[in-house]
């Protein structure tokens, strides 16, 4: 257990610069990158090469190698570490699988990452291919892997690495709920990461180790709630919740680091550097004698325009890009206006984005007794701007190769699955439900699972009707949905008279946006809040 020297998490910010102690490292850290191998713009979507040339784009690997380099030579000690979600989010990732992420990530050096839940997405084998290529430790602390033979002796929990003449622990942390978000497997259990915490940290205190750092891709709630009840932590690098901290910025959720107390009285440092490589985060941690953190400060790096690309990376990813250029440099239509598709926006809230996958879903198979169609925000990861609409475009929003799935469902359990998809919204997670054929109200104040969904209707005839929870309607959603994906078990418990093979979700998409050029979007009110007191 480390000596605290009577200070606290707001007297160590305050007091730092006065503390005398004998290491500083400086944590380079990216989160959430998801395969955004090339620049991208203002709204996270692809971003063209004119565009970047006029320095009006973010991010790539380019730049970040660029970032890394100068951010590296600014200080003695330095780790570049990553919170998870390096996987899925552009056609590099639907092409090469963690090939490329792999490659640029061992060229930047970076010494270790946590596992994301969509490392997972194409299974536990992608995962383990991924972590052959790397030459770094990819870590998760609260799994159990030992019945999953890809991973079983291969995905370590922590491990210790060394740094100026230092030993620093580094310990992995995963969504608890994995199994629900991703394809783990069945072989794959998760479990309590304050606990799982707590065990690795003890066993590096243990073996005389008194710098630890966490590699959480578990959400910033979640990171605070890991400080407060587990001793011992330095800092928590983050991911997961795209959380953008910084002491800087009015749009921030709250600074950088966000300092936390653990039960023992010694500060926590935690960070997070938003997501898509548009920022490359930079603390400065200094530690006394006995471990502990006496200054943290710092402030996330923006990889604007002003980031020179490095010119040897950007030619290779030129190179990588030749295969895809024919697929997604297709227009498929255009856009008379920004379709919003921010997480920030589709995860709390009807969305421009969601209305438009959701029309496109229901319009498909109207003609099979369809009427209603659900699909979860987290399943759009991108916005696109006004102008053309091309097909890569199309598939950065929909990344995930996932088909339409129809079944028939009663009207009761509509009502449980919407009641499950603002179950999570403080959270911010992508169980958030955009729909079609259906407007539903909800009530925020009401606790989650206790009855927040306060009307249904359902568009039948041409007029929108009470939904009758007796009654038996024709459902569409996606297969990852269909099979209890993002807490939708009802799906797959009652669904009756399932087909789960149905178009890709982009393709359908595309076809939508082909017929019904040029696409205007839209919000009309079909998720609304009630009035609370």
């Amino acid at each position: 257990m480390k000596t605290l020297l009577s200070l606290t998490a707001a007297s160590v910010v305050a007091l730092g610069g006065i503390a005398q102690a004998d290491y500083s490292l400086t944590v380079l850290h990216t989160n959430d990158f998801h395969s955004r191998v090339e620049p991208i713009s203002k709204y996270d979507s692809p971003c063209s090469a004119e565009d970047n040339t006029a320095g009006e784009c973010f991010g790539g690997y380019a730049r970040l190698v660029t970032g890394v380099e100068k951010a590296r030579g600014m200080g003695n000690n330095s780790i570049l570490v990553d919170g998870g979600d390096q996987f899925q989010g552009s056609l590099f990732y639907t092409y090469y699988k963690g090939k490329v992420a792999a490659e640029m990530m061992n060229k930047l050096g970076y010494d270790g990452m946590t596992v994301g839940n969509h490392e997972f997405d194409d299974g536990p084998e992608v995962l383990a291919g991924f972590m052959d290529a790397v030459d770094f430790p990819v870590l998760m602390s609260n799994a159990n892997v030992s019945a999953e033979p890809a991973l079983a002796g291969k995905l370590m929990p922590s491990t210790i690495i060394e740094r100026g003449g230092e030993k620093i622990g580094l310990i992995g942390l995963t969504p608890q709920d994995t199994g629900e978000l991703s394809s783990s497997g069945k072989n794959v259990v998760f479990s309590d990461p304050s606990e799982a915490v707590a065990r690795e940290v003890a066993a590096m205190e243990a073996a005389g180790v008194n710098k630890i750092i966490v590699l959480s891709h578990s959400g910033y709630f979640v990171d605070q709630k890991v400080a407060r009840e587990v001793g011992g932590i330095d800092v928590i690098v983050g991911g997961h919740s795209n959380t953008f901290l910084s002491n800087i910025s009015d749009r921030a959720a709250g600074p950088y680091p966000t300092m936390v107390d653990g039960p023992d009285g010694t500060p926590t440092a935690i960070v997070q550097a938003y997501a898509y490589g548009k920022f490359l985060g930079a603390l400065d941690v200094t530690f006394d004698d006995n471990g502990v953190v006496t200054d943290a400060k710092g402030e996330p790096i923006i990889m604007d325009g002003e980031v020179v690309e490095d010119g040897g990376t950007k030619e290779r990813i030129s190179e990588l890009a030749g295969p895809l250029d024919e697929i997604r440099n297709k227009v498929v239509s255009e856009s008379a206006g920004l379709i919003q598709g921010d997480r920030a926006v589709c995860r709390v809230e009807e969305c421009e984005m969601g209305n438009l996958v959701a029309d496109a879903m229901l319009t498909r198979v109207a003609d099979q007794g369809i009427q209603i169609a659900i699909t979860n925000s987290g399943g759009l990861r991108s916005s696109i701007d006004a102008g053309p609409v091309t097909m890569g475009e199309v598939l950065t929003v929909l990344p995930f190769q996932n088909t339409l799935s129809t079944f028939q469902l009663k009207g009761s359990d509509v009502i449980a699955a919407l009641e499950n998809g603002v179950s999570q919204v403080e959270e911010v997670k992508g169980r958030f439900p955009q729909v079609s054929g259906v407007k539903f109200s909800w009530d925020p104040s009401v606790a989650p699972n206790e009855g927040r969904i306060k009307s249904v209707e359902v568009m039948e005839d041409g007029y929108w009707t009470a939904i009758d929870p007796a009654k038996t309607y024709g459902v569409v959603s996606n297969n990852f949905m269909r099979s209890g994906g993002d807490g939708y078990k009802v799906f797959e418990t009652e669904g009756m008279n399932a087909y789960d093979f149905g178009p890709g979700l982009d393709q359908v998409l595309a076809d939508y946006l082909v017929e019904n050029l040029p696409y205007a979007p839209f919000k009309d009110g079909r998720i609304s809040q009630v009035a609370t007191n």
